[in-house]
């Protein structure tokens, strides 16, 4: 069995998919499967995808289902990924051509039951890193207290234990797109830290139709998948009061915008809540304002 699953969910993304496919061909570690989950599509990518498969240049697996947002793609993959590894590398995205085998090489090197997996770099087509590099006098460090604690900016490569990533499903909510991923990293967190590793593993390019361009309108549209997140976050053990304080103004944005009147029933944190709810009720004018088309 190999030891590594690559997965890419797609979204009507025939026309830049090629380029993620191409980079695993070069890949000098074939020790990986790609599984792609195809989260709706109604281009080609089917087709393209069979196609790739006939080549027989990488182990591929293809999943279709109905449309459910970028947090359902996730939750169809870790069902079906049955290597110890994994990590997400987005349609968008590709991968060095040694980033398979750094890795690999590194996990089996350092890695161990005791962690959660890898934090790698992510960096742009001119190999200028995403953000900051990983610090150098840590070995590990759990993902929020890296970004949190540490200073560490800009989207990082993550490699999962698949055994872990499997816990704490994304739930799904009737009409909506869109659970903030971090949810579940976090909730590793609480058991977990990551090993360190200062290498690119993945060049990423945001894309005009990719979630992070469009989060405004993704916040109005998703307003039950973002009160979940928000209150989540809120729930966490590790976290400072100034923190929790900031998910309250926007768990108390997106409670008004899905008109749930239970918020500050349901809320993990009463008091926090009603402090935050003046800067939460700003938020939720600020938002409707911009965002009052998709309403009308």
């Amino acid at each position: 069995m190999k030891q590594l699953t690559i997965f890419t969910p797609t979204y009507n993304r025939a026309y830049c998919l090629q380029i993620c496919y191409e980079s695993l061909k070069r890949q000098t570690c074939k020790d990986f499967v790609w599984l792609v989950i195809d989260d709706g599509s109604t281009d080609n990518t089917k087709e393209l995808v069979e196609g790739w498969k006939r080549e027989n240049e990488i182990e591929i697996i293809y999943h279709w289902q109905e449309n459910q947002g970028m947090h359902g793609a996730h939750n169809a993959a870790y069902g079906m990924i049955e290597t110890e590894l994994n990590t997400c590398i987005d349609s968008d995205d590709y991968m060095p051509d040694d980033a398979v085998e750094k890795i690999l090489n590194f996990w089996n090197k350092h890695g161990n039951s005791k962690v959660s997996g890898v934090i790698g770099l992510d960096a742009d087509k001119h190999n200028t890193i995403i953000g900051t590099p990983l610090p150098n006098e840590l070995r590990s460090s759990t993902l929020f207290d890296l970004y949190n604690t540490h200073g560490v900016t800009g989207d990082k490569k993550l490699v999962y234990r698949t055994e872990l990533t499997r816990k704490y499903p994304y739930p799904l909510f009737d009409g909506e797109k869109y659970v903030g991923l971090d949810y579940k990293y976090y909730m590793i967190d609480k058991e977990y830290e990551m090993l360190l590793m200062n290498e690119i593993i993945c060049k990423v390019e945001y894309l005009p139709d990719g979630s992070s361009r469009n989060m405004l309108k993704q916040y109005r549209r998703n307003p039950l998948g973002f009160s979940f997140y928000r209150k989540e976050l809120m729930k966490l053990p590790f976290t400072s009061v100034s923190f929790r304080y900031r998910q309250a103004i926007h768990y108390v944005s997106t409670s008004l915008l899905s008109k749930n009147r239970t918020f500050l029933i349901e809320t993990p944190s009463k008091l926090i809540t009603v402090l935050a709810f003046p800067l939460g009720f700003l938020l939720y004018l600020y938002v409707s304002s911009k965002t009052r088309e998709i309403n009308a």
